[in-house]
């Protein structure tokens, strides 16, 4: 990996770059993403996310997980109802990540 330009100023690690394709292959996933921006406008409970973007409750519930999961978004209970945030620490470790590769490449 020494050889690689893009190594040479900012992620120098394989696990730089392991963590730079996990980040990005989650969020690959179209519905993750527009969960994460629904979540960005404010908590929602499950029965909001997965109406809003058309999924089945299951599915939505599924990618919830993996979001989790990553550590991207956070839930706590009211009553019934879970409540589903944004990480915003999580998120802003992956973005600075993220810049660094790119910044890296330009």
């Amino acid at each position: 990996m020494k050889d690689l330009p893009c190594c040479q100023n900012n992620l120098k690690s394989e696990e730089g770059f392991t963590d730079v394709k996990r980040f990005l292959k989650l969020i690959n996933e179209s519905n993750r993403l527009k969960i994460l921006c629904f979540l960005s406008n404010g908590e929602k409970c499950v029965c909001e996310i997965w109406q809003e973007l058309g999924l089945s409750q299951n599915l939505a519930s599924h990618h919830l997980k993996k979001l989790k999961d990553f550590y991207l978004i956070k839930s706590r209970q009211e009553g019934r109802k879970i409540i589903y945030y944004t990480n915003k620490k999580t998120i802003e470790k992956y973005t600075k990540l993220l810049n660094k590769f790119l910044i890296s490449n330009l």
